[in-house]
Parts: structure tokens; C-alpha cells; sequence
């Protein structure tokens, strides 16, 4: 297997093949996933020998993969609904946990980030998803800064942490202390078998390394 891009779904490094990042989602919130998927890492490696440590921060490695389209049905495929709406509740968490605490998501944001280029048409399974993500307690719907039902609001309305949103003191506790850098960031240390330098450059500016196969 040579190195390179394979039809513009995966690339091929070292002789293995990583799922390319959805291409379509817009720079600025690529950013954010990148970056987001990054301190997930961190904190994996960060929560080593703490078993609850080291399984949130996989959750949170997967919610971010899933969002870049890394991982869940191929970007460049139609994907079921309910494979959107998976990547439509990963999205949501991967964006909130890499705001700052307090702060808000829009749902045209997440439809950009998971159904770009019609992510207008995936605007009402946003509501529907973030509804979902609600009523378990993860997320909260806001309306003029009161919290609303998000399933009967009707308007502009913006998504917050919820009581039973993944803990992130939990997520990061693995990432306090660790001085590592992680994968995908210019001057990291290679982890074997992983991209080279040109994909953690694409990773800086957004773009992404793929996952392995």
C-alpha cells in the first residue's frame, strides 16, 4: 500500500490507512473539533492507570472523531438517519465541552459541523436530536436566557451544558499535570504508526489527521 491520498476518503501513512475528516465542515468549527479531539487525547494519555479517568476521555476522543466524521457512516456516503443523529448528538457534546463552561452552542452550528453543505435541511433534526439530549439531562435549550422545552420552543434558541452533561472536571482530570503534547500538533513527538508532520500541520490549521482505518 503506497503512501498518499486514497480516493479523497483516506489517507495512506506508513503503509496504514486513516479516514480522511469530513472535508465539508466549515474552517472555523474544524478548529474547534481539531482542537477539541486533541485535548481529548491529551487526556487519554494524561489518565493513565485511572480507569474512570482513561474511559471519559475515550468517550470524549470518540464524540469528537465522530463529529470530524472520522469515525460512525462514511461522510461521503448517505448515511441513515439514525447514523446523522448519532453524529448530530456528538457533535453537539464536542462543541460544548470545548467552549467554555457557561457558555452556548447554536444549532445552525452544529448542522454546519455534521451536515454541511445542505445543513439547513438538518436543521429540524438538530432541534429534534438536542431535545433528545434534554430530556436525558445533558444539554440544556435556552431562550432568551431562560431554559426552555426544547422540544415545543419555537424561535431562536441556543444549546447549554446540562446537570448530566459528561463531567468535564471528570474528562480533563486526566489532562492536569500531563506535560505531553499531543498527536497532531506541529513538534509532537510521532506516536508510531501515526501521521506524519504534514498531517499534524493540516491538523493545526484545522483540517484534521484521519483515524485508522
Amino acid at each position: 500500500m503506497t503512501d498518499g491520498v486514497e480516493e479523497g476518503h483516506h489517507l495512506v501513512i506508513g503503509g496504514r490507512r486513516w479516514r480522511a475528516s469530513d472535508p465539508s465542515i466549515p474552517a472555523p468549527l474544524r478548529r474547534e473539533l481539531v482542537h477539541e479531539l486533541m485535548a481529548a487525547r491529551r487526556a487519554v494519555k494524561a489518565g493513565a492507570g485511572d480507569p474512570q479517568a482513561t474511559s471519559a476521555a475515550r468517550r470524549r476522543v470518540h464524540d469528537a472523531k465522530v463529529a470530524l466524521g472520522e469515525r460512525g457512516a462514511p461522510w461521503w456516503e448517505p448515511a441513515p438517519v439514525e447514523a446523522v443523529r448519532a453524529r448530530l448528538a456528538a457533535t453537539t457534546r464536542a462543541l460544548l465541552r470545548h467552549r467554555p463552561e457557561g457558555a452556548t452552542i447554536c444549532p445552525s452550528e452544529v448542522a454546519r459541523a455534521a451536515a454541511s453543505p445542505a445543513w439547513r435541511d438538518a436543521m429540524d433534526l438538530v432541534r429534534n436530536v438536542a431535545a433528545e439530549l434534554a430530556t436525558d439531562g445533558e444539554v440544556l435549550v435556552r431562550q432568551r436566557g431562560q431554559v426552555v422545552d426544547g422540544a415545543t420552543a419555537r424561535g431562536p434558541v441556543r444549546y447549554g451544558r446540562g446537570t448530566a452533561f459528561p463531567d468535564p472536571a471528570q474528562e480533563q482530570a486526566g489532562e492536569r499535570g500531563s506535560t505531553g503534547r499531543s498527536p497532531g500538533v506541529v513538534g509532537a513527538p510521532r506516536p508510531p504508526g501515526g501521521p506524519p508532520d504534514g498531517d499534524r500541520r493540516r491538523a493545526r490549521s484545522g483540517e484534521g489527521a484521519g483515524s485508522a482505518g
